[in-house]
């Protein structure tokens, strides 16, 4: 057993080393130690440890190290060596078939819109639109375009239907004794968290910590809480570690804080080569134009150019889709990513980048942020896998919670047609971007960031059918539980989430 975790152990060193060797800063170290080579305290006998010396006192020890964390948090835990690349994606074979066939359902959405509206995939831009596009830049976003040709590729309902639709083969009938009695629409025997293992994770959500968010805490004068928060977090920033950051947003940002411990979370420094990076990609959205433009917006524009985004598919079930130079169907040497992203966005896509708007006003900052947080939680949300904060496990522990804690309410809503799942659905996907007010929503994200997980959506779901559980009771139809929850913006995150996972008797 030691042995096998000694193994797990090098390999993780390994792929990290391996990851870090191609990244800026391997180049900006390297050249750190070379300039430190003239400096009169580094003597020859003892060079190593010098240095190594000179990296810590100048911050860049830390600056390492916070590399290493943001690849922990983000890379999956190595599989066995002898495990197929693709058990990284997505150990569980149906999984990845059902993410397979999705995926030819988008492609195929995408391909017939092109010939309904005989445009192309991709074109170049003809000199006078690429210098209208260029001026009015900065506007974008405030001139809508014309869309109502364009249908979304797909919109969460349709996501919705597929996931209801998956089996595992070897649970034929239900026959798993503990699966036999779960009620909910997804029928597939994945492990989800109970309220205890939920407290245990959350546990900084106690009714006894104080929480950013919450007004009238017993234990602690808010104003008291709050002030000395706001210290810790000015220390946090100053001492510029990416683990610590990640600690303390799990009792919440303060709000003049927020963007830069962030950043610091998700390891984003904003050099001038990422600026220059950004204006590289904002140059193809010049010069080319994408028939997913018209589903999506200005930082969203410069994601789908970003090859790097590729990336992420190593550890994500899904594969980007591919598409052929006209003429060329079938040859695989003619085959291009599309987009060159690999992420067909959907209807409500723009919802991730949203909230982002109020924190960054800088376009690369943004677009970095944005970025990060996609290829560490977003795209978890509308790909199909077994992973903990996949949508697939959020809706099942959304059912399960409701299932167990409620099931009065659970069973009335499933007898009148309007099953829960068919509420919430909406709101995980698109983690709660556009229901919740955005003072509400960032406390939420803090979260997410604090917590490295998506879970707390899911948990957050059933909180707030829980606080709307009498009004639902007396509802006779899909539609009147719909107009119930309808509006969430006066709801407070915080007190629903600790009332639900602290005040829960199990």
């Amino acid at each position: 057993m030691m042995l096998e975790q000694d193994n797990g152990l090098s390999l993780a060193i390994a792929q990290i080393v391996q990851r870090l060797k191609g990244s800026s800063l391997h180049s900006q170290l390297e050249r750190q130690a070379r300039g430190s080579l003239h400096k009169p305290e580094i003597k020859l006998e003892s060079l190593k440890e010098d240095i190594k010396e000179f990296l810590k006192t100048s911050g860049w020890e830390k600056k390492l190290q916070n590399a290493v964390y943001s690849e922990l948090s983000v890379f999956p835990s190595p599989c066995h060596p002898a495990a197929p690349p693709e058990h990284i994606k997505e150990p569980l074979v149906y999984m990845r078939k059902a993410q397979g066939s999705w995926e030819k359902r988008i492609l195929k959405s995408l391909n017939s819109m092109c010939t309904e509206l005989n445009i192309p995939l991709a074109q170049k831009r003809p000199i006078g639109e690429q210098k209208e596009l260029l001026n009015k830049w900065n506007e974008m976003g405030t001139d809508e375009p014309d869309l109502s040709l364009f249908r979304p590729v797909y919109a969460p309902k349709d996501f919705l239907e597929v996931l209801m639709n998956l089996r595992n083969p070897n649970y034929e009938n239900g026959d798993q004794p503990s699966f036999r009695n779960h009620l909910g629409l997804i029928q597939v025997p994945l492990k989800v968290k109970d309220i205890p293992e939920l407290r245990d994770s959350f546990s900084e959500l106690g009714l006894t910590t104080g929480q950013l968010g919450i007004d009238d805490s017993t234990q602690v004068p808010p104003e008291l809480f709050e002030n000395e928060h706001v210290r810790v977090g000015q220390i946090v920033l100053t001492e510029q570690d990416s683990a610590a950051a990640q600690q303390y947003v799990r009792q919440g940002c303060p709000t003049a804080l927020r963007a830069e411990l962030w950043a610091l979370i998700l390891n984003i420094s904003n050099q001038p080569e990422d600026i220059l990076y950004y204006e590289q990609l904002k140059s193809n959205v010049i010069q080319h134009d994408l028939l997913v433009d018209s589903l999506i917006y200005k930082v969203l524009l410069c994601f789908s150019r970003d090859t790097s985004v590729l990336e992420h598919f190593s550890y994500n079930s899904a594969t980007p889709p591919k598409s052929y130079i006209r003429g060329k169907l079938g040859m695989e040497e003619y085959a291009v990513f599309y987009p060159p992203n690999g992420v067909i966005p959907f209807h409500g896509f723009s919802m991730y980048v949203a909230p982002l708007c109020f924190l960054y006003h800088e376009p690369s900052k943004l677009y970095q942020i944005f970025r990060e947080m996609y290829v560490r939680f977003f795209f978890r949300l509308h790909s199909i896998s077994s992973h903990p904060s996949g949508i697939v496990s959020l809706c099942l522990l959304f059912e399960t919670l409701l299932q167990t804690h409620l099931p009065q309410l659970f069973y009335h809503l499933r007898e009148i047609g309007a099953q829960p799942l068919r509420i919430s659905f909406k709101w995980m996907v698109r983690a709660f971007s556009g229901y919740l007010a955005t003072d509400q929503l960032l406390l939420l994200w803090d979260r997410i960031l604090g917590y490295n997980s998506l879970e707390i959506l899911a948990v957050l779901a059933a909180a707030v059918f829980a606080f709307r559980a009498v009004n639902l009771m007396e509802v006779t139809s899909l539609a009147a539980a719909e107009a119930v929850l309808a509006d969430l913006s006066t709801l407070k995150v915080m007190p629903l989430l600790q009332i639900f996972l602290f005040a829960t008797v199990t």
